[in-house]
């Protein structure tokens, strides 16, 4: 079912596109279903529909046209004011000057004030008493009592403190809108990297054509400089492309035949074939928008609380405001004086500062984490991560490569040849897409060898393979495979290495016929990655179903503070367990296949995902670009939200305790404040907490 939220209060949510209730904003799609009512992009074509530019810019632009207009009309309501005169020391009168007086008031109440007057019919619509609520009370109060005295009741009006308040309401608004629109740039200019056009390849002639006529399995030609317009697969040329406004790294990735290239990048100088695989709504880069826009809209318990506090502090406003009034008027102060402080009350303490606070950071976290490859799909799970203090690490992809290659082939019976072996396991090992399987079949075609048919393949979870091949039952198996069923491990030859080398029996109707040896490498930062974490007072432990010996030498390599080892997939969620039950607050890190259990489990899921395989559905954060070092930078940035949203709400949750008590007259008569000084108060407020959210960087080439 389609939901539809406000890009600007973001809590609206129908099942039915409209206006938001409360700030008439249009509303947009949310999550997957957004895609529906895309162009042919599949995500929000900047050229076309505007996103979230052209409902935010035309409601921008609207506050910013009534503030003008009132701001023209309020220089005739200063003059003509009674009060305004008395100050400045001069008289200036004429015969019907208070309808005058009353007309313009009117205007300027009707035309300025119609935001928050169609704002506070929504917030009660909606139940959703707010800003708008507070505001359309204290303008109105102001408009009726000063209209009761150009028509005979005894005072003095309110006309030009009303006019200066609209004007102050709607410049603040406009100037919050302004700073707000900062949050979704990064995300604009993710939905702005696709190219108008594509030179497709049609039956060998090269044809240039709008992106939206690109078909999946269409060959494009990409020439240097130009952007990539699909996900898809280089079948010729060689290039470095830019990756960096989607992973974040400054560095250009090479790019040859046989790998992945991702819509939005950039090529280098060189020219590539691309069979197009990924066009639309099926990109990489349209489901990094729906995951931003999503993990946006998915409020954290810090962003709850905000709203809880917010809530509350519209109804003290209000009620502060009531006693406010009777407390003066009782204390013997004409009605005009009690009517001002109630005024003043109500517009000073606008919950206006909070409705941005958490918001605006939540946006600009989200948003900038996506454009350095980071992607995060639960808010609650990244505000976690300023509370880590273990890291399990899964190896195999995460720590290390995972490519492993093939190091040695020994045959421990002499009816079959290395090559036997190898294309006996190979013949197992083309159904799977093991690392192990990978670099076997690997080593057939590097050796030139046939490859034999299987059949009855199983996969055994954890353990290996097994299948029938000429005849024979084969099965490629780690030691994990004899210790299951209690049989003797066959001796590993001296010549292995067990410290860095994976060990891969192949057994022949039951007997183990041969042994093949693997070995992967470190991964690039993963040391650095360990580190990071140690300098945070953070331990970390390698996760893995390799032997001990193996275990051990990777962690000892990377100066970790722990390992697991002959872990099955099915037992890392209990290992996982069993450090929370420890009261350790876990992050897992893995490859999001057989490390989904884990992931889950863990206070903090977080998975390795490279290219176009953006995230497993059990991760709460990605790291695209698949380097550890993400992992340190991710808690980093964690801090550093969390911090940014405290400071907001302890700024806009403390200008209150100050400004109310000041408000309602607690120093009087040394110190008055007035209804607009008060508004002022309130935009600027509202205006820091803006201020102090953009503040909030990750760069990730200083930071690495």
């Amino acid at each position: 079912m389609a939901r539809y939220t406000c890009p600007m209060h973001q809590q609206v949510l129908t099942d039915e596109p409209g206006k938001c209730p409360i700030c008439g904003m249009d509303l947009v799609l949310l999550g997957e279903e957004k895609g529906k009512n895309r162009h042919h992009t599949g995500v929000h074509d900047h050229h076309q529909s505007g996103g979230y530019d052209k409902h935010e810019g035309h409601h921008t632009n609207d506050f910013l046209k009534r503030f003008w207009i009132s701001l023209i009309i309020t220089i005739p309501i200063l003059f003509l004011s009674k009060m305004v005169q008395q100050w400045i020391g001069y008289d200036f009168s004429f015969k019907g000057d208070k309808y005058v007086l009353f007309g313009l008031g009117t205007f300027i109440f009707i035309y300025g004030g119609m935001p928050f007057l169609k704002g506070i019919v929504g917030e009660v619509k909606a139940k959703a008493i707010g800003m708008m609520t507070l505001v359309a009370i204290a303008i109105s109060v102001a408009y009726l009592y000063s209209t009761a005295v150009v028509f005979g009741l005894q005072g003095m009006d309110f006309f030009w403190e009303l006019a200066t308040l609209i004007d102050i309401m709607l410049l603040g608004h406009w100037l919050e809108m302004r700073s707000q629109s900062a949050a979704y740039k990064a995300l604009q200019s993710l939905v702005a990297l696709l190219p108008k056009d594509v030179t497709a390849i049609r039956d060998g002639i090269q044809v240039s054509i709008p992106l939206g006529e690109l078909k999946n399995n269409e060959n494009v030609l990409i020439k240097p400089g130009e952007k990539v317009p699909a996900d898809g697969l280089v079948i010729d040329g060689q290039s470095y492309v830019n990756e960096s406004m989607l992973t974040g790294e400054s560095m250009p990735v090479k790019k040859e035949k046989g790998q992945k290239v991702i819509a939005g990048t950039i090529n280098g100088d060189g020219a590539l074939t691309v069979k197009a695989t990924g066009i639309g709504k099926d990109s990489y880069l349209n489901r990094v928008i729906n995951l931003v826009q999503d993990a946006q809209a998915n409020k954290s318990k810090t962003q709850n609380l905000a709203d809880k506090v917010a809530k509350w502090l519209t109804f003290i406003a209000i009620g502060a405001g009531i006693l406010t009034f009777f407390y003066w008027f009782l204390e013997g102060r004409d009605l005009a004086f009690a009517l001002e402080r109630t005024v003043t009350v109500m517009v000073t303490a606008c919950p206006h500062a909070l409705g941005v606070a958490i918001p605006l950071v939540v946006a600009i976290s989200t948003t900038q984490s996506a454009t350095n490859g980071l992607l995060i799909r639960n808010r609650t799970a990244f505000e976690a991560t300023r509370n880590l203090n273990t890291v399990i690490f899964d190896k195999t992809g995460t720590l290390t490569k995972g490519s492993h290659e093939v190091q040695k082939v020994i045959s421990v019976d002499e009816r079959f040849s290395q090559s036997d072996i190898i294309q006996y396991a190979a013949a197992l090992q083309q159904n799977s897409e093991h690392h192990i399987a990978k670099g076997i079949m690997q080593k057939l075609q590097r050796e030139s060898l046939d490859l034999w048919k299987v059949t009855d393949f199983e996969y055994m979870q954890g353990i290996g393979v097994k299948g029938m091949v000429n005849g024979k039952l084969i099965i490629a198996a780690g030691p994990n495979y004899f210790n299951q069923n209690k049989l003797p491990l066959p001796t590993i030859p001296e010549k292995i290495n067990q410290d860095v080398e994976t060990v891969n029996f192949l057994l022949i109707d039951g007997q183990t016929a041969g042994i093949i040896s693997l070995a992967d490498s470190i991964r690039e930062g993963a040391k650095d990655a360990v580190l990071r974490l140690k300098e945070m007072n953070i331990r970390s432990f390698l996760l893995t179903g390799d032997n001990e010996k193996i275990a051990a030498s990777v962690a000892k390599q990377l100066n970790m503070d722990g390992y697991l080892a002959n872990v099955l997939p099915h037992e890392k969620q209990e290992k996982v367990k069993e450090f929370q039950a420890k009261g350790e607050i876990v992050a897992m890190t893995g490859d999001g296949v057989n490390d989904a259990p884990a992931l889950a489990q863990a206070d903090v899921g977080i998975a390795i995902g490279s290219g176009t395989d953006v995230a497993a559905d059990t991760a709460d954060i990605v790291l695209v670009d698949s380097n550890p070092r993400d992992v340190s930078l991710l808690i980093n940035f964690g801090k550093k939200t969390y911090s940014k949203m405290i400071q907001n709400l302890a700024w806009a949750v403390g200008y209150n305790i100050i400004a109310i008590p000041l408000a309602a007259g607690i120093l009087y008569p040394k110190f008055v404040l007035s209804p607009a000084v008060g508004a002022i108060l309130m935009s600027a407020s509202t205006i820091i907490v803006a201020f102090n959210a953009t503040l909030l960087k990750l760069n990730k080439n200083k930071q690495h």
